[in-house]
């Protein structure tokens, strides 16, 4: 398993291979990755991310661990980046491998909504006008309600 909290950017296509190299007993991988999304309409500068080191790590360590229990896997990786970050650019990345490909989707499903919705990060978003903090989402939360 490994987390990594981060302000740099990663590279999806490196990130996901060196996840697959040297598997053993998985029979799938799933991988998704997160990017910051323009406002309708356009007009986001960028998304400010901020989180309190050791306790973010913490917290994802906790579920992705969880994750590994209920859906027997054989491994995870999340990448969760902060700071200051243009539309377009990589937010996060979940990867999971189990035996087989049901387990592999729900745990990375399960480590999504988690990541969207309980994670200790805080979004803003700044436009030419102003910034404006990011508001739970009550979608976000009833995705939870499944697990």
């Amino acid at each position: 398993m490994r987390i990594a909290v981060q302000s740099g950017a990663f590279d999806l296509g490196a990130e996901a291979n060196a996840f697959a190299a040297g598997l053993s007993g998985a029979g799938a991988i799933v991988t998704f990755a997160g990017v910051v999304r323009d406002l309708p309409g356009g007009g986001l500068e960028a998304m400010e991310i901020e989180h309190y080191p050791g306790m973010t790590e913490a917290a994802i360590t906790a579920i992705a661990e969880e994750a590994q229990r209920r859906w027997d896997l054989v491994d995870v990786l999340v990448i969760h980046r902060h700071g200051r970050l243009a539309p377009g650019a990589p937010i996060m990345m979940v990867a999971t491998a189990a035996a087989h490909r049901l387990a592999a989707f729900e745990a990375a499903e399960y480590l999504m909504d988690y990541l969207k919705s309980r994670a200790p990060f805080w979004k803003k978003e700044i436009t030419a006008t102003g910034a404006d903090w990011v508001a739970a989402k009550a979608d976000d939360e009833a995705a939870l309600d499944r697990w």
